[in-house]
């Protein structure tokens, strides 16, 4: 479009902050801008960057608008990333500029990558020749341009033997561009040979692709069951057709051996995309994604906003994880957020897990996805023995934790020298921290939660909002000294039981709390895998796929931990944790078991574990939330109000309820204190609106949040459409 020569023409322009719709700002003669250019403008003092967006401007004198400042020269956002970002907005009611932040993360992206100065042959010889200088020249004959540094490499020369070549005019200046991030994926690599399960799966996958169609398909398989090579040929498939690929996984930074199976199959590994990538590597990987030049990106739930202009298949693996759902400024779920963007695209969506979440089982059965199922496990290995120790029939030892029949079953393990996991989804040393003098019990000053010992740096912390403190010698309170004492287990302190009773095994500690970050942890998965460690002790990330060859005992330390709170949710994630946890045993044919230390071996989702009756558990738990109409058969939004005040948070608490539209098929419960009722210094009170499937929730909380009035001091409110926590 060419701007008026005679008078600026006006866009909207959506800009990165919560305003509810996009400002409208002039084009300057001869700038030429269309929806999706990304852009340079005025807002306020500072200049930022923006979208330039869909739709008409306001009404508004084109001579009183600010002018664009400048035209990035990038390729603009495409028509359905745009809808995307609507679409999120609208569903999550939250503002579009919002949403379209995390679309403009690498804001150093938006500029071309500069060339590399390199070297070029020009075709004249030195008088006196060298071996030195002979392989340099026979490297460089080719045509081909080079770094300096590579160029001396490669000929296994120093730079001054090139340095001196270039002086004597045997090589120009010659301008290189910009290195892909990763190399392109080649289908054909190394297909991997699949059995008949597997080959049928992988070509229904393959038609899914081939279709260039909106579909969900639900690949339903046990731990082990080869999931990855399944959706590996979807990916190969869509790479073969010129279109990209993203593969999302719940933990993309402890997953090194997930991009080393990729490389295995594809010789090359994706491009990553998570929060510890450093900068310049996400600037590079986002202008790469944008040019078309990464053709297979793996990431976190975040790169969902990576701007694709040619994606064809989005992959959701371990799709019932809950990292999956972002819970800070946008509220939204990666995996619903996956099918939304498939759909608006009009490209297949995959879906992976041995344990899938309910909704996506309903909708499975439901004929909304197609679902594919792999019974068994890779090579017809063995899925592990379960069983159940009842504690009250055999408890640890007076001020320990483990029962003696899973200490026996870890001493038997490492005479056979195989390894042995010990899973307590708690991280430190004890949850809380009291005298016995006087009862004082160690509590987070901003949080209602008591603060976690962590022995292994000195430290009191608090798990919600980071607040720690040295862990003194005397009680606060009563001054008392040497009273102090930690009440119940983390991971630290069954790695001191674990030490104690098994002095000469090697042990591991494996957490999020790991001191040396993302990097360490890598490298303790690589230790374990290589089996150089007999025991593990560690948190739910130990669960997260990981393929540990010589493990093949896995004890769960308290297998009743995620069924003591009132999260309607608590049994399947439960139950979807343990499984996945002891099917990190016996994956590569050994025979393997798993040991659940229990107070409640009846119930139901330990029956359902120790037989291994998956259908039975999920036929339970999908007719008890159909009868009591949650979600898939019900709708449900949390709204929490927070406030530096108790009484201002139940305030404008209660005057949000009565607001609320009197509407037959949606009720809202509350307001009540949430269960963290202080957080981060805030206190917080929680209201619930449910509704029926149809019910539309959005329109309901707007004309609420509307109707009410307006938020006065530091009051705040956030909505949650489709809650996963309720804390």
């Amino acid at each position: 479009m060419k701007a008026d020569s005679t008078e600026p023409r006006a866009v909207p322009v959506l800009v990165p902050m919560p305003a509810d719709r996009p400002f409208s700002y002039a084009v300057p003669d001869g700038m030429q801008v269309r929806p999706g250019s990304i852009v340079r403008i005025p807002l306020g003092p500072r200049e930022v960057a923006g979208i330039v967006w869909d739709g008409a401007c306001d009404a508004i004198d084109p001579d009183k608008l600010r002018l664009i400042s400048e035209v990035f020269d990038c390729p603009p956002i495409d028509a359905d990333m745009r809808r995307f970002v609507d679409w999120v907005s609208s569903y999550t009611l939250s503002p579009p500029g919002i949403v379209a932040r995390m679309l403009l993360r690498a804001p150093e992206a938006f500029d071309p990558e500069p060339f590399v100065e390199g070297l070029q042959y020009t075709g004249n010889r030195p008088e006196r020749m060298t071996a030195a200088r002979t392989r340099i020249l026979e490297l460089a004959s080719e045509g081909m341009a080079w770094s300096r540094s590579g160029l001396a490499h490669a000929a296994g020369v120093s730079l001054t033997v090139v340095d001196g070549l270039k002086a004597q005019g045997a090589f120009e200046t010659a301008w290189i561009p910009p290195r892909p991030v990763v190399a392109p994926p080649d289908p054909s690599y190394a297909p991997t040979l699949l059995t008949g399960d597997q080959q049928a799966a992988a070509d229904g996958l393959r038609a899914a692709v081939a279709a260039d169609a909106f579909g969900v398909t639900l690949i339903d398989g046990v731990t082990g069951s080869g999931k990855t090579e399944v959706y590996f040929e979807a990916v190969a498939a869509a790479v073969e057709k010129g279109r990209q690929a993203l593969i999302l996984l719940p933990e993309i930074a402890l997953t090194q051996a997930f991009l080393d199976r990729f490389q295995d199959r594809f010789g090359a590994k994706p491009a990553e995309w998570h929060s510890d990538l450093p900068p310049r590597m996400r600037e590079k990987v986002w202008r790469q994604v944008a040019e078309g030049r990464v053709r297979v990106v793996a990431g976190a739930r975040s790169a969902l906003f990576l701007p694709f202009p040619e994606l064809g298949l989005i992959v959701v693996d371990e799709e019932h994880d809950p990292a999956y759902k972002q819970e800070d400024r946008v509220f939204y779920h990666a995996r619903d957020m996956a099918v939304v963007r498939g759909r608006i695209g009009r490209f297949p969506v995959v879906l992976a897990s041995a344990t899938p979440s309910v909704e996506s089982r309903v909708n499975a059965d439901q004929g909304r996805y197609r679902r594919l199922d792999l019974p068994g496990r890779f090579a017809d290995a063995a899925l592990p023995d379960l069983a159940a120790i009842d504690l009250r029939r055999a408890p640890p030892q007076r001020g320990t934790f483990l029962s003696p029949n899973l200490v026996s079953a870890v001493r038997e393990t490492l005479e056979r020298g195989e390894q042995s996991l010990l899973f307590l989804n708690r991280r430190g040393y004890a949850p809380l921290t009291l005298c016995r003098s006087c009862g004082h019990r160690f509590q987070c000053r901003n949080c209602s939660t008591w603060l976690v010992e962590h022995r292994f740096r000195g430290q009191l912390v608090c798990h919600h909002c980071g607040h720690h403190e040295r862990k003194p010698d005397s009680c606060p309170e009563c001054g008392t000294v040497d009273h102090l004492v930690a009440c119940g287990p983390g991971v630290e302190r069954i790695a001191d039981e674990v030490v104690t009773t098994f002095p000469d095994a090697r042990t591991i500690v494996l957490s999020s709390d790991i001191i040396g970050g993302v990097r360490r942890l890598r490298l303790e998965l690589e230790a374990i895998a290589k089996g150089d460690a007999d025991i593990v002790i560690g948190t739910q990330l130990v669960a997260k796929g990981h393929n540990f060859p010589n493990m093949t005992l896995v004890g769960v330390v308290d297998a009743d931990l995620g069924l003591a709170n009132g999260d309607p949710r608590a049994a399947e994630r439960t139950f979807q944790l343990l499984s996945q946890v002891t099917g990190r045993a016996g994956r590569t044919g050994k025979r393997s078991r798993g040991l659940l230390q229990t107070y409640q071996p009846d119930h139901p989702v330990m029956r359902a574990l120790v037989s291994g009756d998956a259908e039975a558990f999920y036929a339970r738990e999908i007719a008890e939330r159909e009868r009591a109409g949650l979600p898939p058969f019900g709708r449900l939004a949390g709204v929490i109000v927070s406030a530096l005040t108790r009484a201002d948070a139940e305030s404008h608490a209660r005057e949000l309820r009565r607001a609320a539209p009197a509407i037959g098929d949606i009720r809202v419960l509350g307001p009540a204190e949430a269960p963290l009722a202080l957080l981060g210094g805030r206190h917080r009170f929680r209201l619930l609106v449910h509704g029926e499937r149809r019910s539309d929730i959005q329109t309901f909380i707007r004309r609420m949040v509307t109707e009410a009035p307006r938020p006065r001091g530091t009051v705040r409110v956030q909505v949650d459409i489709d809650p996963q926590s309720f804390l």
